[in-house]
């Protein structure tokens, strides 16, 4: 049976052996709820939404942290949008018209009415990205292919989902055939994988047009540059860039917050400059005829130039997976009171520069800069391409460490950059694998046209998979009206529907490089998470019986030595096959045995007083436990890894001692409460209660005993860590497929990668390793 007690602000998850490994139901659910989590819900919306909303100054500050963060891409992508809308230059003059409606009414649509005001409210306790609703759509629904949703998970605070009350039928008839249908589970991952890949890519493409652009600027000074000249300074930029991230620089993001205010105040004013000198007309541009105007005057070539429109939104999947660091109202108000005016007047007054110079098209943006602002303006565009970049890179190395703690992406380094930030990373394998990338699209492509065609079909492939995942989660989690989920779909999908369509279209023009891109990384990602799954399913099939255990424990030739053993596998229920390997190997026991699991949950972060959950191992003779640690995909492992462990582990045992004496005296009370007066009855009674006199007196002898067992094996033996070396081969039965994907493929990975002990932080000095065969 589980329960929880809290003991000076600490809660222990505590497991009462008489309930073998599987956890009982049937406690009072006051024992059996961790005491005060109703308070840390309320407590962890308030600090959400209370804390930082309430307070309107404290709104304004997030607002302003925000732009140096959230906005970069979005912000310069007027830098690239209209050369790639017209690359093969202005038929009409008119054309600019209808491009500027369609930036309207994307700008609009897109970025800030589905981005800021519905997607933002699909956030997983404040953070965003693909893999945030993913792991909405795992804790509300059994999707997920590794078993979750176990009764223990459901206890931890920010685990449970605030549902409405009102429950429609179509939401549990679409939740009943996910989790009936193996398919769709697959298929759930799948998309969930090529939305990470594809932003991936984004990370790889934002750079390269990015600092293309800026730099492509200098053309306007002089024509002394060539083509090439320009991508050689833009690639001795991105390879400083890159060469920086291993100092941390995503914890100065806040400082850029100035840079790209002036940014933004500058683009809206030149804007503003160029509608009131070139055109004031342009302003036509807001009736949406204009649009059906352009596509009946160039057909196919308007449909083609969606292609470059959707340009304008880049950087949408960007502010969804940055919530986290501030809060929704504050990119609202950011959003809404700079950004989104600032980029509307920007385009406005390109277009009306081009009315009047239509030839201008191939370099709109600097060619629209009065003369005395073009050197600051060159100056902070470069800057701003920086700023959008490191953006870009910082949130892939979070993308990446939420894919690694849920077992879908290959063991890489993660180092955290700063102490006061958990979700500041560092990846060097990405980071110097993203660096190759940069360098190879701008010295490959050259133009930013070229890379255009690429990055618009990341662009719009991640925005119509993160709707995909939104719709799953307004029928099933929301409840949303099923009239308002047409709504959504009839306007918002058919129009990202149709800019996908578009860009397609470029397919063979550089539109192959993202996919090429993302294909590489899902079948990096799905080999690696097939695998592990493979391997869970494995030592869930081969754990060790009960049966098997009573036998090791009272075998009279397997000797107890001092110290404190610690077994880790990825199983959270059951005592698993590495310690049926090493006792049959060794025949020697340590006097304190702690099987540990790293689980990661499918939530943002585990609170740190309910990571550690702790079960007492049958027969009590072993003195042996399980300890799952949990951990969010956000959270950080902690150094102080041992001592924290074997602090919990005492306190376990403490707490597991009084709530059986807790049970002994609530069973006699209820033995005094039935008792009736006869005499036989009374001196019943007055037996059980001797016996549990008995039984509390013996309780409290072994409390203290096992607690000082477990501090003298710390103290005076040390903890000895024993890793699974593990060679994983295919069956005999297995086909072809399976061979090349566990033989070759995942070999080849594992081989090529860090180990466990690098992930898990082992000391190498008090590491064993047992070697066990996994045939799949």
């Amino acid at each position: 049976m589980a329960s929880t007690t809290k003991e000076e602000g600490i809660h222990i998850l505590v497991d009462v052996p008489m309930s073998g490994d599987q956890l009982d139901g049937n406690i009072p659910s006051r024992l059996r709820k961790p005491h005060g989590s109703k308070d840390l819900i309320s407590v962890k919306a308030a600090s959400f939404h209370g804390s930082k909303d309430s307070n309107w100054w404290a709104v304004l500050n997030l607002a302003f942290q925000s732009i140096g963060v959230v906005y970069g891409d979005l912000g310069t992508s007027p830098l690239y949008t209209y050369s790639s809308t017209f690359s093969n230059g202005i038929k009409h003059k008119d054309d600019v018209l209808g491009v500027l409606s369609l930036v309207f009414y994307t700008l609009t649509l897109l970025p800030l009415v589905k981005y800021v005001f519905v997607v933002l409210r699909a956030n997983d306790n404040g953070e965003g990205g693909t893999f945030a609703l993913y792991s909405l759509i795992c804790r509300y629904a059994k999707v997920s292919l590794i078993p979750s949703q176990q009764a223990e998970d459901r206890k931890v605070s920010n685990y449970k989902l605030e549902l409405p009350s009102k429950r429609l039928k179509l939401a549990s008839v679409l939740k009943c055939s996910l989790e009936k249908s193996q398919f769709a589970k697959v298929f759930l991952l799948l998309i969930t994988m090529l939305g990470t890949s594809m932003v991936i890519g984004d990370s790889v493409l934002t750079p390269s047009i990015s600092v293309l652009s800026a730099v492509g600027g200098i053309k306007e000074a002089t024509s002394a540059l060539t083509e090439d000249m320009i991508a050689g300074i833009s690639i001795v930029i991105l390879v400083s860039l890159f060469m920086i991230q291993r100092f941390g620089t995503s914890k100065v993001g806040y400082a850029f917050a100035p840079i790209l205010c002036v940014w933004f105040i500058l683009i809206g004013g030149i804007g503003v400059y160029n509608i009131v000198k070139h055109d004031i007309t342009v302003l036509r541009a807001i009736n949406p005829m204009y649009i059906v105007d352009y596509f009946i005057r160039n057909k196919k070539d308007a449909w083609i130039s969606l292609g470059g429109v959707v340009l304008c939104t880049t950087g949408g999947e960007a502010l969804f997976a940055d919530v986290g660091h501030f809060s929704v109202r504050s990119i609202q108000l950011s959003m809404c009171s700079l950004v989104y005016p600032a980029l509307i007047l920007a385009y406005t007054g390109q277009s009306a520069y081009l009315l009047q110079h239509p030839d201008a098209v191939s370099d709109a943006f600097f060619k629209a800069v009065p003369g005395r602002m073009f050197w600051p303006m060159f100056i902070v565009s470069i800057v701003a391409a920086v700023i959008a970049s490191q953006a870009m890179i910082s949130g892939t190395f979070s993308i990446v460490h939420q894919s690694l703690s849920l077992g879908c992406f290959p063991r890489v380094k993660v180092v955290h950059t700063s102490a006061n930030h958990e979700g500041q990373v560092y990846i060097p394998e990405i980071n110097y694998f993203l660096m190759f990338a940069c360098v190879a699209v701008t010295f490959g492509f050259k133009t930013t046209v070229k890379i255009g065609n690429a990055y618009g079909i990341a662009v719009v492939f991640v925005m119509t998979l993160t709707s995909s995942l939104l719709v799953l989660i307004m029928i099933m989690i929301w409840k949303t009206n099923i009239f308002l989920v047409i709504l959504y779909v009839v306007t918002i999908g058919f129009v990202e529907l149709l800019y996908l369509s578009s860009v397609l279209y470029k397919f063979t023009y550089g539109g192959y490089l993202p996919l090429a891109f993302s294909a590489f990384l899902m079948t990096v990602m799905y080999v690696w998470n097939n695998v592990y799954r493979r391997k869970y399913f494995y030592e869930l099939n081969h754990k060790i019986s009960s049966a098997r255990l009573k036998e090791i424990s009272a075998d009279s030739k397997m000797a107890r030595i001092p110290g404190l053993a610690m077994f880790y596998s990825e199983l959270v229920q059951g005592i698993p096959p590495i310690f049926e390997h090493y006792v049959l190997n060794v025949p020697a026991l340590h006097s304190v045995i702690v099987f540990v699991s790293m689980k990661s949950l499918h939530i943002n972060k585990v609170p740190e007083e309910e990571r550690y959950f702790f079960r007492r191992v049958e027969p009590r003779e072993l003195f042996a436990f399980q300890c799952v640690v949990r951990y969010g995909y956000k959270d950080v492992r902690e150094e102080a890894f041992e001592d924290t462990l074997v602090t919990r582990l005492k306190e376990f045992i403490q707490e597991e001692t009084l709530l059986q004496i807790q049970m002994v005296s609530a069973n006699e009370n209820m033995a005094e409460r039935g008792s009736e007066s006869d005499m036989e009855t009374v001196e019943r009674h007055d037996e059980i209660a001797n016996a549990n006199r008995t039984e509390v007196e013996k309780l409290q002898e072994i409390m203290p005993r096992e607690i000082e067992q477990v501090e003298k094996a710390w103290v005076e033996a040390g903890i000895v860590h024993f890793i699974g070396q593990s060679e994983v081969i295919a069956s005999r039965e297995a086909g072809i497929i399976k061979r090349i994907l566990i033989d070759y493929a995942y070999s080849w990975l594992k081989r090529n990668l860090r180990q466990s002990e690098n992930v898990f932080n082992i000391p190498h000095k008090r590491m064993l390793k047992v070697g066990m065969t996994y045939e799949l």
